[in-house]
C-alpha cells in the first residue's frame, strides 16, 4: 500500500525539542475499538510508563479511549518521530500477544501540538482525561480505567 500523502504532510515541519511539552494524539487504524478492551488497553499505558522509564519523556496526562489516544508529555530526550515509532510498535507486540494473532493495530501519522509553558497546562491535562466524559462512555471520570495526570 502506498505511503498516505497527508501522513506525509503532517511530519512536514516537525521539530522535536527536549524540555518542550507535547500533546500527542494518534487513532487506531480505522478507528475501530480496540481499546474497549481495558485489558488491551493497558498495554498501551505500560508502553507510556516504559517511555518515562527510559528518561525519554514525563508524563503529565494520558488518556487512552477505545479507538484513540491523548498523551500529554515533556520530551526529555530524543525525538517526536522515534518515540512514537517506538510506542506504537511495542503496544502493537503486545496487543498481538495477547489476543494471538497479528493485527494492524495503529493508523499511520500522529497528531502533534507543542505547547508553551505558559499555557494552563493544568486545563489542558483534565481536557485530555475528561475525554471519556465528553464521550459518553462513564458518568464520572473516575469510573474511566485509563487515564492519569499529575494534577487531577
Amino acid at each position: 500500500m502506498p505511503a498516505n500523502p497527508a501522513s506525509k504532510r503532517l511530519r512536514l515541519g516537525r521539530f522535536s525539542e527536549a524540555g518542550r511539552i507535547y500533546l500527542l494524539t494518534t487513532n487506531t487504524r480505522v478507528r475501530e475499538p480496540v481499546f474497549s478492551d481495558v485489558a488491551l488497553g493497558r498495554l498501551v499505558v505500560a508502553q507510556f510508563r516504559y517511555a518515562q522509564e527510559r528518561g525519554c519523556v514525563c508524563f503529565l496526562a494520558w488518556v487512552v479511549m477505545p479507538d484513540h489516544f491523548h498523551w500529554l508529555i515533556e520530551l526529555r530526550q530524543g525525538n517526536l518521530g522515534e518515540l512514537m515509532q517506538k510506542t506504537k510498535s511495542l503496544a502493537s507486540k503486545a496487543v498481538n500477544r495477547a489476543v494471538g494473532r497479528q493485527v494492524r493495530l495503529w493508523q499511520p501519522g500522529v497528531h502533534d501540538r507543542a505547547l508553551r509553558r505558559d499555557e494552563d497546562l493544568v486545563k489542558l491535562a483534565r481536557y485530555v482525561v475528561a475525554n471519556p466524559l465528553r464521550a459518553g462512555l462513564v458518568g464520572r471520570l473516575g469510573d474511566y480505567p485509563l487515564w492519569d495526570a499529575i494534577w487531577v
